[in-house]
């Protein structure tokens, strides 16, 4: 029997190689306003392995909405458009462009010019308040999206993909939360999607794929978008589009979008259901929401909740998804983090993934390995000076892609981790809920080393002479020993206890009575910390010095969940706060403008602060590659890719 996630799918008449879509987001990596080289290999690595339908990057169709500093505009696009068509067709994958306009929701940052909405309502993000749009405003909105079909027409993509989902002006149209107009536009608040997409079908034609992501559900049913409002506009437009994805959020809810695994994903499954049945077939629907998992796409599919399934951040993590399921593989895991792949970001960070770090540029490497074959894609033998014999000291994440690179490249690999676990400290921050999903990276990369054949060796104490002694005897040498933990506040009469994060998360036994989570670096780790200390039934306070708890988590959209998620448990947050060390009766803490002291009452002070390099190999001669923490401890996303590189580099040392 087929499999329906690899099978081929019909749209207007144009055939799609799987039923697996790489979804509409942003990436970064436009020049300029201008889709580049960049983006047409990444495009076509997806489309290389096996993804069916790949809609780029949201491109604003009129000049003024500039939302982010390097959002494609749809007058530059043309050229960009026609060389990702030429790198997918090849592998049958339908392009569509993406369209959009984000109105209110945009920013005045980069254009210096006022914002539009379909009424005078703040977004409630940037609190920045709109213009109401006109009939001229209105008119050229219209035109802008049919001057961007024609476009991409042009560029012979497959079809285009309009955008009403969480953030863009077409959606705040179909809202009662940002449109309160008196006029045809506010009493029937569909009519301008309706426009919109008659004009965008006169210039398609009916033979190329009109798409519409449209958000179903703004979770605000006071005034927002409902599931039976949307049923409604669906049933209503069903009839001129080929294709439509539902999505949910508005701007009252904008992490529900693109939530990390605080959500269980799947999550749009029964939305999808509700508008699937409310079209009755009329146009098939795509099923959106953190679908991450093979298995559960394909459930999806058998049980008729959609026709084809929207896995972008799934194919972020693993471009060879569709190849992999199709080979009987493991794809390599989305862990739902946010922390590279989501790049609305003031640093304007590149598109990428912790488990599979690149530079946006399909991963064009000299040596390449082909992680679908246990056959080395390159003949080491033949390749004068590249290693025949590698020791990857250390089994972290950093060490495991070392060495699965390595032995994918063709060398005779030995992994040596000196505890009795792989994983490192990755494998021991995967405690508690949301956070449970970490552990299938590591999981991962040791199942590819053991099928690569890497000799794996756990409770191994590596020294110093036996680095130098391989070293002298041309094996390769990567040091990815990762971090250890800076030094504590001593403990002071009181008898608080001091522990770090990492000995809590590990399962060190906690000492009953009130504890202090010391959050000196802002990240996710202290508010593992705390909630997973409250869930236990602890009593417990984080300090800050920060205005909020977990500032870094604006990064990967869980700020604001982060923060609802401790109130409810009940832990306690000083902001604005650091600790001073151990007094009677607790831990002293300082506010950081005041200068007021205090004192929390605790038996136990958690220590969040940053780690510090493993020194022990500090003597090794420099032929031996260091990676990750070992360096400078900081984010998986380095540890991957430092890995990755080092054992990359020491597969093309001495190529002409």
């Amino acid at each position: 029997m087929p499999d329906p996630l690899t099978s081929k799918t019909a749209l207007a008449g144009r055939i799609a190689q799987s039923r697996v879509v790489f979804g509409a987001h942003e990436t970064n990596l436009c020049d300029g306003r201008a889709l580049s080289r960049r983006h047409v290999d990444y495009y076509g690595r997806r489309a290389r392995g096996g993804c069916g339908i790949v809609v780029t990057e949201p491109a604003s169709v009129c000049a003024d909405d500039w939302p982010y500093e390097r959002a494609p505009l749809a007058s530059e696009c043309e050229t960009g458009w026609r060389d990702i068509v030429a790198a997918c067709r090849p592998h049958g994958t339908l392009v569509l462009a993406g369209l959009s306009h984000r109105g209110l929701q945009g920013s005045s940052a980069y254009s210096q010019s006022v914002l539009w909405g379909p009424s005078p309502v703040a977004d409630v993000v940037t609190r920045e308040l709109p213009a109401e749009m006109g009939a001229a405003e209105i008119d050229a909105v219209i035109a802008g999206f049919a001057a961007g079909a024609a476009s991409a027409a042009a560029a012979g993509v497959d079809g285009v993909e309009l955008d009403a989902g969480p953030t863009a002006l077409l959606r705040q149209f179909l809202s009662g939360l940002t449109n309160t107009r008196a006029d045809g536009y506010g009493l029937d608040r569909s009519r301008l999607l309706r426009e919109v997409i008659a004009a965008v079908r006169a210039e398609i034609g009916a033979d190329r794929i009109l798409s519409l992501r449209l958000s179903c559900d703004e979770l605000a049913p006071w005034a927002g978008i409902t599931p039976e409002s949307a049923a409604e506009t669906a049933r209503e437009l069903a009839g001129g589009l080929d294709l439509l994805v539902v999505v949910r959020g508005g701007p009252m809810s904008a992490g529900a979008y693109r939530p990390d695994a605080h959500t269980s994903p799947m999550f749009n499954v029964k939305l999808c259901r509700g508008i699937r049945d409310a079209v009755a077939g009329a146009v098939p629907i795509v099923l959106q929401g953190s679908v991450i998992d093979a298995d559960d796409a394909r459930d999806a599919l058998d049980e008729a909740v959609a026709d084809l399934v929207e896995m972008t951040r799934a194919q972020i993590a693993d471009p060879d998804l569709v190849a992999s399921v199709r080979d009987g593989r493991a794809p390599r895991p989305c862990v739902l983090c946010n922390q590279a792949c989501l790049v609305r970001d003031p640093r304007n960070p590149i598109v990428t993934c912790i488990g599979h770090p690149t530079q946006g540029d399909g991963n064009h490497h000299p040596v390449r390995p082909n992680e679908g074959s246990l056959r080395p894609v390159v003949d080491v033998a033949a390749v004068r000076g590249a290693p025949r014999e590698a020791l990857v000291v250390g089994g972290g994440p950093a060490g495991l892609e070392a060495a699965r690179i390595l032995a994918a490249g063709g060398a005779r690999v030995t992994l040596a981790e000196r505890g009795e676990r792989l994983g490192g400290t990755l494998a021991g921050a995967a405690v508690g809920a949301g956070r449970e999903r970490l552990s299938a990276l590591p999981v991962w990369l040791e199942a590819q080393c053991r099928r690569l054949g890497v000799r794996v060796e756990t409770g191994r104490e590596v020294t110093a002479v036996e680095v130098e002694g391989a070293l002298a005897a041309g094996t390769a040498v990567v040091l990815a020993t990762g971090g250890v933990a800076a030094p504590t506040l001593p403990p002071g009469r009181s008898g608080v206890t001091v522990l770090t994060a990492a000995a809590v998360l590990a399962g060190r036994p906690v000492p009953a009575g009130p504890v202090v989570v010391d959050d000196r670096v802002g990240g996710p780790i202290a508010v593992g910390v705390a909630e997973w200390l409250a869930a236990a039934g602890g009593e417990v306070t984080l300090v800050t010095a920060d205005p909020v708890a977990g500032s870094l988590l604006g990064r990967t959209g869980d700020l604001a969940d982060a923060n609802a998620r401790l109130a409810r448990a009940g832990v306690a947050r000083r902001l604005l706060t650091r600790v001073t060390g151990i007094v009677t009766g607790g831990v002293g803490v300082e506010h950081v403008h005041t200068g007021e002291r205090a004192t929390v009452p605790a038996a136990v002070l958690v220590d969040c602060s940053h780690r510090l390099p493993e020194t022990s190999f500090a003597g090794v001669s420099r032929e031996a590659v260091r990676v990750g923490d070992c360096v400078a401890p900081r984010t998986v996303l380095e540890a991957v890719r430092e890995g990755r590189e080092a054992a990359r580099r020491l597969l093309r040392r001495d190529l002409p």
